[in-house]
């Protein structure tokens, strides 16, 4: 079963996506550092050298580029994780698309990449945790 964890370069979804890969998971990490998400990577398969996974820029605060990773996703996926996300900024912010920053990443990005997956969950059954 392939898995999509976003927010994968750290933390609990670079823990989730380890965890993934060493029960025989195909992992797509995402995150939205190229740098973090390569390294994350290397990680996994230094801990589980047979592991099938894969790194792929995702920013899901903005919805350009929930459209591009979506675009790319061929064939089903049965798991997609939502790690990524922001909490209480500082100040305000504003995404790429013009909405307030921890709601255009955490809710509307979300759902753009849901809805955009939606053909490749129904295909692959999958589970959609948050």
């Amino acid at each position: 079963m392939r898995a999509v964890v976003t927010g994968a370069s750290g933390g609990l979804g670079y823990e989730t996506a380890l965890a993934l890969a060493g029960s025989g998971h195909e992992v797509v990490l995402t995150a939205r550092n190229p740098a973090k998400g390569d390294l994350a990577l290397h990680r996994i398969r230094a801990a589980w050298p047979a592991a099938r996974v894969s790194f792929a820029v995702l920013d899901m605060a903005s919805l350009a580029s929930v459209a591009a990773f979506a675009a790319g996703v061929v064939g089903p996926v049965g798991l997609l994780v939502y790690n990524a996300g922001v909490m209480a900024p500082d100040r305000r912010q504003v995404t790429p698309d013009g909405f307030e920053l921890q709601m255009g990443t955490n809710y509307f990005g979300h759902f753009a990449l849901t809805a955009r997956l939606l053909p490749r969950l129904i295909e692959g059954r999958a589970r959609v945790v948050q």
